[in-house]
């Protein structure tokens, strides 16, 4: 059984979808019926990072804990799991109070019970693998294999300063190096844990016109590989796909915030140690408001809840409309969520606070809307819980043409990110050619040699999302939390409205 990219969502959403305590009743329901004695749990990242207001808040030791009480025996490494850099997963795997947070419950932080596979993440000087490639059990007396890898674009998807030599390898030649490794010692059961994924319609049992990076993994994939369960693009199918032997393989993924659970039968052949791929299967099990509750992992969820309610309830600012557009949208447009977050990262970097002119925020790291009405601080910590700086730099006005035309890259998972844009500044995007023009700042006309001061996250002036021309800027100086600087504009600035159309052609 396997679920991915939870990102600590302890609870059901407004539907009554998802949520721990049913995701680990289904959990319970499933090892409950005959014939699943051998029954194991298994994820493909993004557990932790991204995370709701309750686990995020407690730097997502409350994800942990109830991944353990699920009984989650291994899980490979999502890019989330990196994006507050090394130290902080080491210290999420091997356990320890935070450095500057410190204990959240009485006794500490104890580490993860699971264990976290990374194959293609390896130290940049000495390619060694900084975390196992694979994971063994031995079921019914037959040894099986679980290779891990997570998505090649992690190192453009983070903080590079937290990943700093850290190298994100092929997945491909990553994982079938590991099933070398796993053959040599005579194991023939594998199944592969990878933190990346395609998208499929039809829906969650289904696979129809499934196209993304999962395609040409699978394509490249070892033959030895029984099955793939994938992760990353938040989508739901069960497909059956060629090996490269022309044999039929199993490539599954449940969507995300534990609102599906796969389910994958291997029937294994004792003689051969081998998985008969002809009678195994997937079913993709729904986890909603019908689904039956964990009683340890609703009291968990109980637990960390009320720790946070004194600081979730605070009101720190009000909206006079809904202002809609997050990540969980289309990432490639202009967004009212998307300006207004760039008006908040230019109102704190701006005069003596860096000099900001414009800023620009990535769609995809907006994750939550705003309705109208109060505003709490778990509200504002929803739509930005990811720990960022903000920067100011130095550009040229064609610097940030270059920037604004990297929305737009041919080989990345998502081909566009758009940019959310600060107020008075404009542009004209041409969708053919992916290129910017009319740069206007406060109505005035924009120079190519003119140097002007951007204000962005440290995760996109690191070069995140594939933004690699923010590297360009100069004269780096460092600014507040994103999330306590769009909770101080917010207070000061109450009844917030939608933001206008800065952009042409978006």
């Amino acid at each position: 059984m396997s679920f991915n990219d939870f990102h600590g969502h302890l609870e059901a959403d407004e539907d009554g979808v998802g949520g721990a305590a049913q995701l680990a009743g289904v959990i319970e329901r499933e090892r409950s019926q005959p014939g699943h004695r051998y029954s194991m749990t298994v994820s493909t990242g993004d557990i932790i990072g991204g995370s709701t207001f309750v686990s995020g808040l407690f730097q997502d030791e409350p994800a942990v804990e109830v991944a353990e009480a699920m009984g989650l025996e291994v899980a490979t490494v999502g890019n989330h799991e990196f994006h507050e850099g090394w130290a902080e997963l080491r210290r999420m795997i091997d356990g320890g109070c935070h450095p500057d947070k410190g204990c959240f419950t009485e006794g500490g932080y104890d580490g993860t019970s699971f264990g976290y596979l990374g194959a293609n993440v390896v130290d940049a000087e000495t390619g060694e693998q900084l975390l196992p490639g694979s994971y063994v059990k031995r079921v019914g007396g037959v040894q099986v294999g679980f290779v891990g890898v997570v998505t090649r674009e992690t190192a453009t998807l983070v903080s590079p300063a937290g990943i700093e030599g850290i190298e994100f390898t092929d997945e491909v030649e990553a994982a079938n190096a590991e099933v070398a490794k796993l053959q040599a010692r005579g194991i023939k059961s594998i199944v592969l844990l990878a933190h990346e994924g395609g998208s499929s319609t039809g829906g969650s049992n289904a696979c129809t016109d499934l196209t993304g990076p999962i395609v040409d993994i699978n394509a490249g994939l070892s033959a030895e590989v029984d099955a793939i369960m994938t992760g990353h693009t938040h989508a739901s199918y069960v497909c059956t796909l060629a090996d490269p032997n022309g044999e039929p393989r199993l490539v599954t993924q449940a969507n995300n915030y534990g609102n599906l659970l796969t389910e994958l039968d291997l029937v294994i052949d004792r003689r051969t140690k081998d998985v008969i791929r002809s009678t195994s299967s997937a079913v993709n099990h729904t986890v909603d408001s019908t689904s039956p509750r964990s009683a340890e992992v609703d009291r968990i969820v109980n637990k960390w809840l009320e720790l946070s309610e004194p600081l979730a309830e605070q009101v720190v600012g009000s909206a006079a409309e809904d202002i809609t557009g997050d990540s969980s949208g289309n990432r490639g447009i202009e967004t009212p969520m998307g300006n207004l977050v760039a008006d908040a990262i230019l109102y704190g970097t701006s005069g003596a606070n860096g000099g900001a002119q414009l800023a620009f925020m990535n769609v995809g790291g907006v994750r939550a809307s705003l309705l109208a009405g109060d505003i709490t601080y778990a509200e504002a910590y929803a739509v930005a819980p990811f720990n960022n700086q903000l920067v100011t730099l130095d550009m040229t006005g064609a610097q940030i043409k270059e920037v604004l035309a990297q929305q737009y890259v041919a080989d990345r998972g998502r081909q566009m990110l758009a940019l959310g844009v600060s107020e008075g500044f404009t542009y004209t995007w041409d969708p053919t050619t992916h290129t910017a023009s009319n740069l206007q700042l406060n109505g005035q006309p924009m120079a190519d040699d003119e140097t002007y001061r951007v204000a962005t996250l440290n995760f996109l002036a690191d070069g995140g999302d594939g933004f690699t021309a923010f590297g360009l800027g100069t004269n780096r100086t460092g600014g507040p939390e994103d999330l306590a600087n769009l909770v101080a504009y917010l207070q000061a600035n109450p009844g917030i409205t939608t933001p206008g159309d800065r952009v042409a052609g978006l």
